[in-house]
């Protein structure tokens, strides 16, 4: 029996994904080629969707990522959007930001007329919008493990420097076993985890950290 429905379908809503898992793999089509997860093995990648191209509250966002790219490259972190739109929308707009705004967009955009990858990063929301992402942007590691996820209304632009910040907070606590406090910046001190035994508690006033309590300590890095 052939089927007759030649609308194409959206991708059925996958489960979230999950911290602290394998982000889930994809393989799209994107203004600068075909790109994989695979491709990002062995870098941080920054995964952000907005709802539309030639939209204002999202050509602010990726001018900003923009302005950013190079600062993102120096972390080893690769930038890549994504929309529901199709491949040709993402060149037009691009050019147009070009154009009219001085700045040259030069990450890949994910052209996801399927919806395949939103459905799986859940970056469809049907309390905001049925056909469009909302603004979602996930950090996955050089292991291909999702480690942070954000989500913004329709109406409300991210913050790229935040979305920095937090890349640079998660690789000071991986590289120095800590955890990095409320609005923590390079230079700043780091949380030493707390003891998980009660001879642990006792000691650790001793052992040369700066100790508040026995579960609250801070060094310098």
């Amino acid at each position: 029996m052939s089927d007759t429905n030649s609308e194409i379908q959206p991708a059925a809503q996958a489960p979230m994904p999950r911290l602290n898992e394998p982000a889930p793999a994809f393989t799209a089509r994107t203004t600068h080629g075909e790109r994989s997860l695979s491709d990002y093995k062995g870098k941080w990648l920054i995964l952000f969707s907005h709802p539309a191209d030639f939209t204002p509250v999202c050509t602010t966002e990726f001018m900003a990522f923009a302005q950013r790219h190079d600062a993102f490259a120096a972390r080893n972190a690769e930038l890549l959007g994504l929309s529901i739109d199709s491949h040709y929308a993402h060149i037009a707009w691009v050019r147009n930001i070009k154009e009219k705004f001085g700045v040259e967009i030069r990450f890949p955009i994910i052209a996801d007329l399927s919806m395949a990858v939103a459905s799986a990063y859940g970056m469809i929301q049907p309390g905001a919008s049925n056909t469009a992402a909302v603004r979602a942007t996930f950090l996955i590691d050089p292991n291909g493990v999702l480690r942070a996820m954000v989500y913004y209304p329709m109406n409300a632009g991210r913050s790229v420097d935040e979305i920095f910040r937090l890349l640079v907070a998660l690789q000071t606590a991986d590289e120095n076993a800590c955890a990095c406090p409320e609005n923590w910046k390079p230079g700043e001190k780091v949380i030493v985890p707390p003891p998980a035994t009660a001879e642990g508690a006792e000691a650790r006033g001793s052992e040369g950290y700066e100790t508040v309590d026995w579960y609250f300590s801070t060094r310098s890095l």
